[in-house]
């Protein structure tokens, strides 16, 4: 179901006005600066259709689904026979995700708005490392970013906040309610409030939203579109 406006609880640009300018910005990637749904979604029914799991039937379910890292959710379904189904998904991933992979609505603009503020900008992000990686160059994004963190890149992956901690190290930063994590899920928001920074929750259309997630974030926008437009109010920059 859609959420209304009010259902989202959305903050304004008061309430960023209020955070101040932050020591950092981390961001989740997948529908958060980015779409690869297409790619993800194909991979991960490919391999559970070959090992005889239910697929995914829409987007909007195999985003609710695939929420943790492969390390932590693929010995849950497969067992023993995990990894054997690791690497089918990442040999499916890998064959299609540099064709479909787009930046979502405003993520650019966004991220030079914030770069042109000399805040660090960093990525924590569930997807294996080296896709991640492979995703930021293929975009020319490289520059942008300070730390680029993919599962298993940290001893854990998000919720945790072990990669929020080394992300921040990379960039010279410390965890603290002025870093912001931007995500569009439950386990963004519990890895920010983990490492103690301040979750931002994209919202999008209301229609995959975890469980509770709403309560879980400290503030709520739609899309890095909404949050470009607030910052630059907050910030007094138009």
């Amino acid at each position: 179901m859609t959420l209304t406006m009010p259902e989202r609880g959305l903050d304004d640009a008061a309430a960023f006005a209020r955070l101040g300018r932050p020591d950092a910005v981390l961001f989740d990637w997948d529908h958060t600066l980015v779409d690869a749904w297409g790619a993800i979604l194909a991979a991960y029914n490919d391999v559970m259709i070959a090992y005889g799991k239910p697929p995914a039937l829409t987007p909007e379910e195999g985003r609710l689904r695939i929420r943790r890292s492969m390390r932590d959710t693929f010995p849950e379904i497969f067992g023993d026979r995990w990894q054997e189904a690791a690497l089918r998904f990442k040999a499916a991933y890998a064959a299609r995700h540099l064709e479909t992979v787009v930046a979502m609505e405003g993520a650019a603009d966004l991220l030079d708005l914030l770069a042109g503020q000399g805040i660090p900008l960093g990525v924590v992000s569930n997807k294996q490392g080296p896709f991640l990686r492979a995703e930021v160059a293929h975009l020319g994004w490289g520059e942008r970013f300070g730390a680029l963190l993919g599962a298993g890149d940290a001893a854990r992956d998000k919720p945790d906040a072990a990669p929020v901690i080394k992300a921040l190290a990379t960039v010279g930063r410390e965890a603290g309610p002025n870093v912001w994590f931007v995500g569009d899920a439950l386990v963004d928001m519990d890895c920010a409030r983990a490492a103690g920074c301040t979750g931002i929750l994209l919202v999008h259309d209301g229609t995959s939203l975890d469980e509770g997630v709403l309560t879980r974030a400290d503030l709520r926008v739609v899309d890095c579109r909404h949050l470009h437009d607030l910052v630059t109010s907050a910030m007094g920059l138009t």
